[in-house]
């Protein structure tokens, strides 16, 4: 276990101002609070958030994220209050510890629905201040270095859990070291023979190619001292995790596979990147479609480095990537990296550098889902679609740089650049020409969309489009386009059952009233009128409480006056006059309707009872019975979710 004094010494060595009396006073109180408690393991349960301080040393943190680090498990498992942390280690320590213990327990492997509201607490707590996901991702990973003390059901679902959240999280912030270790851990747990297996097969394939990593390292270093570039180069072995995902993605076997081996050159300078790479490909021919310039077009966690692929000796790919030392910093500790080459001191100045990040960036626009829908399930979906996909850049008819996942569409682009600009968008101009605007974008491609003021987006396009925002804003606006559509039916309801009923309606007498109807506002109330899930008449009591009318078995609500509308009782046979009845004849049931729903028969007519029939569902208007071989339902034959299986029911009439 770690002594105090290691403790100090660490963060000592990258930051000579340490505050010695604070990680001291820190380790002294969490290791009483802790007391005799013990870990799986049988040690001591203190050692645990030393471990985790420990890993965030590593990343060269500000001691206020140390101290949290040692005291993140006080509140949870202690004595130890808020107030008390407060007044002893000061507010913002006391406010980290309690955004970390707000997420200690959240289950992020659950039922989806209460997965995604975990993960949206989860990303809630991070954007108050980026430090709880640092420690949080340190606390995981020491975990799983010990999770075979844990046991096996347990194990499966936190490492299920770490693969499904934490290391992509941990990518998207930017913390590449740390995600590859927390996704080899996953790995070795959930598919302990698989991943033995491409350990073993990589174990011999160093052995056999390790004299040609190192020629390469040779030959390179040497051309780059003859051209006057101080580089230092590295090979390295891709990780087991990203061996066997390749496999999976491309359907290939492990002798298929032809970069498992990938380079690191390390320059002083921007421009020295370029120089090295023109030394790269001048030597070795590169293979066409593997060069990706991330230093001009940088990935949204602000990682910044030049790929390419050549076939160096013996015939073999090789995967290069070159970079400075300060986006090797960054391509390794992400936002936690962000003040090491900047004139920041201490914890604020760290704080506002990371929110600056691409990478924070991205965690403030993930959780401006959240302004948008109230559903964790979508927002899971949507956020987990980010953390997975790769990227395409594109620009703006100004220029302006739009990064996308890989498969994104000008309907993606517009919502990037403002919601505004993606609701109101009919089409796209791309490289100049009129495009569909449900294409998949390329690297490079200037976009220029067309703009319709009015128009509400299909609700076709959430499943076409890449983007959760895209895919948000969509649901959004074709839902406010249908909550309008069911208050204009509402209203015209409301003022006929008014007029029916002898009384005066207005605005705001229905304002009024809302409380009695448990509605928010107006507008909610009249939609829920036009939807069925307020009878009008109901509404006339709430504002009139001294109206009353006689309520039939089957109550009817008032349509937009024209004939054939009728009224829907929920979970119920509707019973209704088939066109043309006559007055005071018996009324004949349809089974299979949508409870709540208006109902009308189709204005060509035809739907006699006993024959064939089927309802077509259109969102504000209600449902329409047709005759099953009527001409009209042709008009319907690519819309499938919009038919019902309905049908008369004759005994019952």
């Amino acid at each position: 276990m770690m002594r105090q004094y290691e403790l100090v010494e660490r963060v000592r060595k990258y930051n000579p101002r340490v505050d010695e009396d604070l990680l001291n006073r820190a380790y002294v109180y969490a290791m009483k609070a802790h007391g005799a408690q013990t870990r799986a393991s049988g040690d001591p349960y203190f050692s645990h958030p030393l471990e985790v301080a420990a890993i965030l040393t590593d990343l060269k943190l500000d001691d206020a994220t140390i101290v949290a680090a040692v005291l993140h498990d006080t509140l949870e498992d202690t004595d130890a209050t808020r107030e008390e942390i407060d007044r002893l280690f000061g507010e913002q320590i006391g406010k980290l510890v309690e955004g970390l213990t707000k997420i200690e327990k959240l289950d992020l492997v659950t039922k989806q629905a209460r997965q995604g509201e975990n993960f949206r607490k989860l990303l809630l707590a991070v954007a108050e201040d980026v430090r709880v996901l640092l420690v949080k991702l340190a606390d995981r990973l020491h975990n799983m270095r010990t999770l075979h003390f844990v046991p096996q059901e347990k194990r499966a679902r936190i490492a299920q859990e770490t693969l499904d959240i934490y290391a992509p999280l941990a990518g998207r912030m930017g913390m590449q070291r740390l995600r590859e270790e927390l996704e080899g851990l996953a790995f070795r747990h959930l598919m302990p023979e698989a991943h033995q297996t491409i350990e073993q097969r990589l174990h011999d394939l160093r052995a056999k190619n390790g004299r040609i990593i190192k020629r390469i390292e040779d030959e390179l270093t040497k051309e780059f001292e003859a051209r006057g570039i101080t580089a230092a180069v590295t090979g390295r072995q891709k990780t087991t995790f990203s061996v066997w995902r390749k496999m999976e993605r491309k359907s290939i076997s492990f002798e298929q596979l032809s970069d498992i081996f990938g380079f690191r050159i390390i320059v002083g300078a921007v421009e020295d990147c370029y120089r090295a790479l023109g030394v790269v490909h001048t030597k070795w021919p590169n293979v066409p479609g593997r060069f990706k310039d991330y230093i001009s077009t940088p990935k949204q966690n602000d990682y910044r480095s030049i790929h390419t692929t050549v076939i160096g000796p013996g015939h073999q790919r090789v995967e290069l990537q070159i970079r400075t030392a300060e986006m090797h910093e960054i391509a390794r500790f992400g936002i936690a990296a962000h003040a090491l080459y900047k004139d920041a001191v201490g914890a604020h100045g760290r704080e506002q550098l990371a929110k600056e990040s691409r990478a924070f960036r991205w965690l403030q626009e993930t959780l401006d889902l959240l302004a948008h829908g109230d559903n964790p399930e979508e927002f899971l979906e949507h956020t987990r679609l980010e953390l997975f996909q790769d990227q395409v850049f594109c620009f703006t008819p100004k220029g302006g740089l739009i990064a996308l996942p890989r498969g994104a569409t000008p309907i993606d682009f517009a919502y990037a650049v403002h919601t505004k600009l993606g609701d109101s968008a009919v089409g796209a101009k791309i490289n100049g020409r009129v495009g569909p605007v449900l294409s998949q974008l390329k690297n490079g491609d200037e976009v220029e969309i067309i703009r319709a003021e009015g128009h509400v987006p299909p609700a076709a396009w959430e499943g076409a489009v890449a983007t959760g925002k895209a895919r948000a804003a969509i649901r959004r606006a074709t839902r406010d386009a249908v909550r309008q559509q069911y208050a204009g039916l509402g209203r015209q309801i409301v003022e006929r059952a008014f007029e029916r009923a002898g009384r005066v309606w207005s605005e705001e007498k229905l304002k009024a009233a809302l409380t009695r109807l448990a509605r928010p506002s107006v507008e909610d109330a009249l939609a829920a009128v036009g939807r069925g899930e307020i009878y009008s008449g109901d509404v006339v009591k709430a504002v009139y409480p001294d109206f009353s009318e006689e309520r039939k078995a089957a109550p009817t609500a008032i349509g937009p006056g024209e004939p054939g509308w009728f009224g829907v009782k929920a979970n119920a046979n509707v019973v209704f006059k088939a066109p043309g009845a006559k007055e005071g004849s018996g009324a004949i049931p349809i089974r299979g309707l949508r409870g709540d729903a208006p109902v009308r028969f189709a204005p060509d007519g035809g739907a006699v009872p006993g024959d064939r029939i089927v309802g077509i569902f259109t969102p504000g208007e209600g449902i329409t019975i047709y005759p099953i071989q009527s001409p009209s339902l042709t008009a319907f034959d690519d819309q499938p979710e919009r038919w019902l299986d309905v049908r008369w029911d004759i005994e019952a009439g």
